[in-house]
């Protein structure tokens, strides 16, 4: 007993639109569209005014009230309240429901041979298909359905991986940069040449690799060479000179950079140079001021009365001291507080003055070369600010240029993938063509057709191995709008004779005229297998059951083959015979016309 196939689902449940028209291939009819989404009507629903709608289609029209149906106005009969479309003025159209779900569907899909009906495509084929382009979740790459599990192992660049030396996941794209970082990546000793060092022990291990090549010491003066750990005390000892040369010059280089740097403090010069010139100016009046103090009078009194006494015995003369005039009681008091100074303390101060004023001198004379530098240094940086700026300029300008010109690229490239694409599909057309071309000059209309099987060696080692088991023979035919036919064949045996023996069937084909012709099928079917020497050709010949499926009326691309599954054993086409020439065979099929 047949079971029963599961409904789809109710017409309230259905959350998608219409069918894609090309599903029905050239029978479609307008009676079949909805009005809205102009697709193939599921779960159909008849508004008042007539129109249908898929249920879906319905529902997001009427979700924001009343909406007034444009099939109406396009067709120039809208009428109120009846054109008004809204909840609940709309039934389900069963009887055109079933009519659409009973119509002969194919997979719009590219490669994918399904056909059946369209309750059959929505319940078992639709969004299921092995041949539905999907885009990948992660890159958003367009594939195949039945690709989606490689192309997330193998394919996709944001595909997750775990490393297999720290287990840490990471994206595929990102593999250079993980091994980078990774604290287990086994790395090579350059110096003794361990392999399998991980990355977190292997500065640990160079050191004390004594084979590990280090810059040496005096790299820093100069010194290029790398040495091993081992032998650094060797290389300083054999190139002491060497080492001492390079440290002579790089200090000899500091000194002159220290000094290039000591012009460099103007401003410390200027305080410097102020500082001088106060103390130079204290010093000019001290000596004014001692000068003065020792050529006045009272200076020159002292100076005898000490003299006299320090010379001549005392007298009674000169034993009572005479009193002060009054007149030069303050210039008493100013030879007091100072004590004349001898030649020789004169003279010193004479020389730390010229001293002093040579050193203001030359500080005067190396403040007006510094300033001349600066000035000069000063032009030459607002030469550089200027070719600084033309160069930004210029820059700004090239990237502009290059923005430009990598949107034309861009635009181009663009340009020739669609070329690509477009030359593609027109090589499909050409290609399907060809193979159009090729069936039509191997068409027979007389009922008798000869099939060459060539590199028969090949194909019958792909049928051993699973890779082809079946082959179909192009359509030919009884007459020019009579039964459409082909054969079917298995190099290594299908059913019974697998492995043991040829088997050939005859397939009913579902043809133009059809509609036109006797049904069941019931012509008698002789098939061969010519001796290419015409000397003992295999025959084997049957009349159709008429109660088989195999030979009634095809609802499908073709019926069920039937035939004969033990044709000729393999053994007979292994030995030496006349059956295969030039890795060829030829298979023939005769339909008796009687009766037609």
């Amino acid at each position: 007993m047949a079971t029963q196939e599961p409904s789809p689902p109710s017409s309230m449940e259905s959350n998608k639109p219409g069918f894609p028209k090309k599903i029905l291939g050239n029978n479609l009819e307008d009676k079949h569209l909805c009005n809205f989404c102009h697709n193939i009507l599921r779960r159909p629903f008849q508004a008042q005014c007539g129109h249908r709608f898929c249920s879906y289609c319905f529902n997001r029209t009427v979700s924001n009230g009343p909406q007034k149906c444009n099939a109406c106005i396009k067709e120039d009969i809208f009428e109120e309240p009846t054109s008004i479309l809204k909840q609940g003025c709309a039934f389900p159209d069963n009887a055109v429901r079933r009519e659409v779900e009973n119509l002969s569907a194919v997979c719009i899909n590219e490669s994918c041979t399904w056909t059946g009906s369209i309750k059959e495509y929505e319940i078992n084929h639709e969004g299921k298909c092995e041949f539905m382009i999907i885009p990948c979740p992660s890159c958003k790459e367009r594939i195949r359905f039945n690709e989606q599990e490689r192309h997330n192992e193998r394919e996709c660049p944001e595909r997750t991986l775990n490393c297999k030396y720290c287990k840490e996941p990471f994206h595929f794209k990102n593999i250079k940069a993980h091994d980078e970082i990774c604290p287990k990546y086994p790395m090579i000793c350059e110096g003794c040449a361990k392999k399998k060092i991980p990355r977190e022990k292997y500065v640990d291990h160079i050191k004390f690799c004594s084979k590990f090549r280090t810059p040496c010491r005096f790299h820093v003066v100069g010194c290029d060479m790398s040495v091993e750990k081992e032998k650094i005390h060797d290389h300083e000892r054999a190139y002491a000179y060497e080492h001492l040369n390079l440290l002579l010059h790089y200090i000899m280089g500091m000194k002159v950079s220290m000094e290039g740097l000591q012009p460099q403090g103007l401003e410390l010069a200027g305080h410097k140079l102020v500082e001088l010139q106060q103390s130079l100016r204290q010093l000019e009046a001290r000596v004014s001021q001692l000068s003065t103090t020792s050529s006045g009078p009272p200076v020159q009194g002292a100076a005898a009365s000490s003299s006299s006494s320090s010379s001549g015995p005392p007298g009674p003369s000169t034993s009572a001291p005479l009193p002060p005039p009054p007149t030069l009681a303050p210039t008493l008091s100013v030879s007091t507080s100072f004590t004349p100074l001898p030649s020789s303390v004169g003279a010193a101060l004479e020389l730390q003055l010229h001293s002093e004023k040579t050193k203001v001198v030359e500080l005067g004379r190396r403040c007006t070369e510094l300033e001349v530098k600066a000035s000069t240094f000063e032009n030459v940086v607002c030469v550089l600010n200027r070719e600084v700026e033309r160069f930004a300029t210029t820059m700004e300008a090239s990237n502009r240029q290059h923005k430009l010109d990598q949107d034309k690229i861009e635009a181009l490239s663009n340009k020739v993938r669609q070329l690509e694409r477009t030359v593609g599909l027109k090589d499909l057309t050409v290609a399907e063509m060809e193979g159009r071309l090729r069936e039509m000059s191997a068409t027979t209309f007389d009922g008798v057709f000869v099939w060459r099987i060539s590199d028969f060696a090949k194909k019958r080692q792909d049928a051993i191995a699973g890779r082809a088991p079946a082959m179909f023979s192009p359509a030919f035919y009884t007459s020019k709008y009579g039964y459409k036919m082909c054969l079917r064949i298995y190099l290594n045996g299908d059913g019974t004779g697998r492995g043991s023996h040829l088997s050939l069937f005859f397939v009913v084909m579902r043809g133009l005229s059809d509609a036109l012709l006797k049904w069941p099928f019931n012509q008698k079917v002789t098939l061969m297998l010519l001796d290419q020497s015409n000397r003992e050709h295999i025959i084997d010949a049957f009349r159709p059951d008429v109660t088989s499926s195999s030979f009634q009326r095809p609802v499908s691309e073709m019926n069920i083959a039937s035939g004969c599954p033990l044709f000729c054993p393999l053994s007979k086409l292994d030995a030496k015979n006349s059956y295969i020439r030039d890795d060829t065979i030829f298979i023939k099929a005769i339909v008796d016309l009687t009766g037609l």
